[in-house]
């Protein structure tokens, strides 16, 4: 399977402890096998962040998904509620309920692939907790979103089966 990333460097060797908290599904390093997704993110962060759009490449088994090995969170391509409380759950600076199954900021998973919750749905997730729609309004709102999909990987034995493939400047 190839995976992508985009940034605004060439990621030689993945270094956890850099990666930033509170993400979608918890601190870890962030792919798709989405190019052009990956293609827009380092664009994006290139915009924000200077430098040029770089397209990291990485290789890995396609089914490292089925690997018992790991611990492994899987979302599908579907938003769904679990999802849902997951990515709030993660993003939370304040959420200290590290044994729920529905968190990763103590990275109980290794792995974990799902939607990617993007700015509409963080306008979501903020109505939800500020209790301007209930749990039923937004499901039934986030399924009506665009989604991309991503996988993270969280602990250093999940981030041995990435096998830097190449690299792309924009």
């Amino acid at each position: 399977m190839i995976l992508y990333h985009g940034s605004n460097v060439e990621i030689k060797e993945i270094n956890l402890k850099i990666c930033k908290p509170f993400r979608d599904f918890g601190k870890g390093f962030y792919l798709t096998d989405i190019q052009q997704q990956a293609e827009n993110m380092a664009k994006r962060t290139a915009r924000i962040k200077g430098g040029r759009p770089v397209l990291n490449i990485f290789e890995s088994d396609d089914d490292f998904m089925k690997n018992s090995f790991f611990r492994i969170k899987d979302f599908s391509n579907i938003p769904t509620e679990e999802w849902a409380l997951f990515v709030m759950n993660n993003r939370n600076r304040y959420f200290s309920e590290f044994q729920n199954p529905l968190c990763n900021q103590d990275c109980k998973y290794d792995i974990v692939h799902g939607p990617v919750a993007n700015d509409m749905m963080a306008v979501l997730f903020q109505q939800y907790e500020q209790e301007f729609i209930d749990l039923e309004m937004l499901k039934k709102k986030m399924t009506y979103k665009e989604l991309s999909m991503q996988y993270s990987f969280h602990t250093e034995k999940s981030i041995k089966i990435l096998k830097k493939a190449g690299t792309i400047y924009g």
